[in-house]
C-alpha cells in the first residue's frame, strides 16, 4: 500500500489549489480525477460559458456604442474558439503537468476505505495518506418531470450539452430562473433561438433583491425571451426531432431542445464516507471554519454545499492547503460576490433588504439609476441602462448589501463586497475618491442617498 502526505479527490478549481499549494511544498500528493483535470468549471461551465456569451455580447455593445454598425456573428469561428479554450475535452497536458510536479495521477472513481490513517481505494489499488481531501464538485439536478428520463441528451440538456453545442437550436425551452437559465437563455436568444424561460418561482433570480428580477425581466422582454413566472413543467415527451412540455397550467410548449438550468447538488455521497461516520447532507459533506470534516478529512468546493462558486471553491482550497501545513486558516464567507454574466452584466452581495430585516438589521436603503447620475453610461452607449443599488445597517452605518445590473458589474461590485467584508464604515466609503468616468462613482452617490 502507498503511502501519501495527502490524497485529492476531485481535480476542479477548489482541488487544484489544494494540489498545487502542497506540491509546492514539497508534499507527496496523489490527485484522483474521474473525467477531466479542471472539473466542470473549466470543461462545461464557467469556461465555455462565458466563452459562448462573449461575442453576442460584444455585438450588443457594437450597437449601443456611437458611430458604430452591427457586427455579423461567425457560429463555426466561436465554436471552434470554445472547444480550444475547453482544450478538445482533452485533459492530456494536465495530467502530464502534474506528473511532471510529483503527483501520483489516479483515474477512476475513489473510494475511502478507511480512517486513521485515511485509506482510499482507486480502480483496485489502495493507498493511504495522513490527509483526504474531498473535491468532488456538484451535479445538476433533473427536476421530476414525467417523461424526463425517456429523453436522450439530444432534446434534453444540462449546462453540459448547452455549452458543448455544435449548432444552435431554432427553439428552446429554458427550464429554471437562476444564473445559468439566465445567462444560457439570453445567449440563445441572442443567436437566434425562439427561447421560452419556465420559472417555478414569481420572478427571476428569486434569490436575489427583487428590483434585479424586474430588471433582468424587462431585459429578456427586449431580447425577445419570453418568461412563464409561477410555472411548472409537467411533463415532457418527444415530439417529431424536438420536445413537447405540458406547464401544470395545461399549456403545451414546444421545442426542439428542454435546458435544464434548476440548480446543482453536492456529490459528496457514493465515497463509502457513510461506512467511517461521515454522513452527507443531501450530497453535502458538513466543514467546520478551517474546512475541515474530521480530522485528516477534509472539503473544498461544491461538495461542502457552500455558497457553490468556482471563487469560493478557490478560496477554500487556499484554507484547506494552508491548514494542512500546519496554519490556522477560517473562513469567512461574509462579502461573497454573486455574478450573472448577462448582457448587461448583473452581481449581487451581502444581504438584501429583507434578508437584513429578518436579521434583525435596521436596515436602510437606496437606489440610483446610472445613466441619471453619472456620465460613464454615456461613454460607454448611446442609451445607456443601469441601476445600483445598496443596503446598509443604520446603526453600525456600514453597508451589509449591494446589487447592480449594467455594464462590466463584475468587476466593480467588488468595491461593496470588500466594504460589506471589512465592515468599511459609510462615511468613509462616501469620503472616497474613485476615478471619473467610471461605474464606480456609483457608490458615493448611492450612499449619500442614505443620509447616514
Amino acid at each position: 500500500m502507498e503511502y501519501l502526505d495527502a490524497i485529492v479527490i476531485g481535480m476542479g478549481p477548489g482541488g487544484e489549489v489544494v494540489a498545487d499549494r502542497l506540491l509546492a511544498a514539497g508534499k507527496r500528493v496523489a490527485v484522483v480525477e474521474r473525467e477531466l483535470i479542471g472539473g466542470e468549471c473549466g470543461y462545461y461551465a464557467c469556461i465555455p460559458s462565458k466563452t459562448l456569451i462573449r461575442p453576442p455580447e460584444v455585438r450588443q455593445d457594437a450597437v449601443e456604442a456611437a458611430a458604430l454598425d452591427r457586427p455579423g456573428l461567425d457560429w463555426p469561428a466561436l465554436r471552434a474558439y470554445r472547444d480550444r479554450m475547453i482544450r478538445h475535452l482533452d485533459d492530456s497536458e494536465q495530467v502530464q503537468g502534474y506528473r511532471d510536479r510529483g503527483a501520483l495521477v489516479l483515474r477512476g472513481e475513489a473510494r475511502v476505505v478507511g480512517r486513521d490513517p485515511w485509506r482510499v481505494a482507486v480502480d483496485g489499488r489502495e493507498y493511504t495518506a495522513d490527509h483526504v481531501v474531498v473535491a468532488t464538485g456538484s451535479s445538476a439536478v433533473r427536476p421530476p418531470i414525467e417523461g424526463l428520463d425517456a429523453l436522450g441528451p439530444d432534446r434534453v440538456w444540462t449546462n453540459r450539452e448547452a455549452t458543448t453545442l455544435t449548432e444552435i437550436p431554432g427553439r428552446a425551452l429554458v427550464v429554471g430562473g437562476g444564473a445559468v437559465a439566465v445567462e444560457l437563455g439570453q445567449f440563445l436568444a441572442r443567436t437566434g433561438s425562439r427561447v421560452t424561460l419556465v420559472q417555478r418561482g414569481d420572478r427571476l433570480l428569486g434569490r436575489e433583491e427583487p428590483r434585479l428580477g424586474e430588471l433582468v425581466a424587462e431585459q429578456f422582454a427586449r431580447d425577445g425571451v419570453t418568461v412563464r413566472p409561477g410555472a411548472q413543467v409537467e411533463s415532457a415527451a418527444a415530439d417529431g426531432d424536438g420536445v413537447a412540455a405540458v406547464l401544470d397550467s395545461g399549456e403545451r410548449v414546444t421545442a426542439d431542445v428542454l435546458v435544464l438550468a434548476t440548480g446543482r447538488r453536492p456529490r459528496g455521497d457514493g465515497l463509502g464516507l457513510d461506512a467511517l461516520g461521515v454522513e452527507a447532507d443531501r450530497g453535502a459533506l458538513a466543514v467546520d471554519e478551517h474546512c475541515r470534516v474530521a480530522p485528516g478529512l477534509w472539503a473544498v468546493g461544491d461538495v461542502t454545499g457552500r455558497a457553490l462558486f468556482t471563487h469560493v471553491a478557490k478560496y477554500q482550497g487556499r484554507l484547506a492547503a494552508a491548514n494542512i501545513l500546519g496554519g490556522d486558516r477560517r473562513a469567512d464567507y461574509t462579502g461573497v460576490p454573486r455574478v450573472v454574466f448577462a448582457h448587461p452584466e448583473i452581481a449581487g452581495v451581502g444581504l438584501t433588504a429583507a434578508q437584513a430585516r429578518e436579521r434583525g438589521v435596521n436596515a436602510v436603503t437606496a437606489e440610483i439609476d446610472l445613466p441619471e447620475t453619472l456620465a460613464r453610461p454615456w461613454t460607454h452607449a448611446t442609451d445607456p441602462r443601469g441601476t445600483l443599488g445598496v443596503v446598509a445597517d443604520r446603526d453600525a452605518g456600514v453597508l451589509v448589501g449591494a446589487w447592480a445590473i449594467g455594464p462590466m458589474v463584475s468587476e466593480w461590485i467588488n468595491t461593496a463586497a470588500l466594504a460589506i467584508r471589512a465592515r468599511i464604515p459609510v462615511g468613509y466609503l462616501i469620503d472616497s475618491t474613485p476615478q471619473f468616468p467610471t461605474f464606480n462613482e456609483g457608490y458615493v452617490a448611492a450612499l449619500e442617498q442614505l443620509g447616514l
